[in-house]
C-alpha cells in the first residue's frame, strides 16, 4: 500500500466523484457503505479490462477507513491488480480525497483489499488466461 501522503501512479486512478450530501449518514460524515461501493466498483474496472469480460467480487479481505469523507471532498479512488490466479484476480484499491480547493488538501482516506473471480456468461467462473491472451 502506498504510505498516506504518496499518490499512486495516475493510470491506477479508476474513478473521481465529488462527496455530496445525499451520501452522508446521520452524524453528517459520508456512509461509509458508499465509500465500500466506489471501492467496489474502482477494483473492478481493472479486473474487467485484464479478463476482457464480466467479473464479480467474491471477497473483502481487507478494508480499513483512515479518516472521514466529508460533504465537498473530491474523491479518488485508485486499484491495482496485485495477483492473477486462475480464475481471480487480487486488487490493491486506495481512497484519497481532495479536500479545500482554495488550499488543496490530498488526504488517504481509506485502504482495501478486494478479490474478483471472471465469469462467463452463465455466471460460472472462467480462466483469467483464456480471456487475457
Amino acid at each position: 500500500m502506498n504510505s498516506p501522503d504518496t499518490l499512486p501512479p495516475a493510470e491506477d486512478l479508476q474513478i473521481r466523484v465529488p462527496a455530496t450530501p445525499e451520501h452522508t449518514n446521520a452524524g453528517g460524515d459520508i456512509f461509509g457503505g458508499w465509500v465500500m461501493s466506489q471501492v467496489d466498483i474502482a477494483g473492478s474496472i481493472p479486473c474487467v479490462r485484464r479478463s476482457r469480460g464480466r467479473v464479480v467480487t467474491v471477497a473483502v479481505n481487507r478494508f480499513v477507513f483512515e479518516q472521514p469523507v466529508h460533504v465537498g471532498d473530491m474523491v479518488s479512488v485508485y486499484a491495482r491488480i496485485t495477483r492473477v490466479g486462475r480464475t481471480s484476480m487480487t486488487t490493491e484499491v486506495t481512497v484519497y480525497v481532495e479536500r479545500h480547493p482554495r488550499a488543496p488538501q490530498i488526504i488517504r482516506v481509506a485502504r482495501a483489499e478486494v478479490v474478483y473471480v471472471a465469469v462467463d456468461e452463465h455466471g460460472r467462473p472462467r480462466p483469467v488466461e483464456e480471456a487475457a491472451s
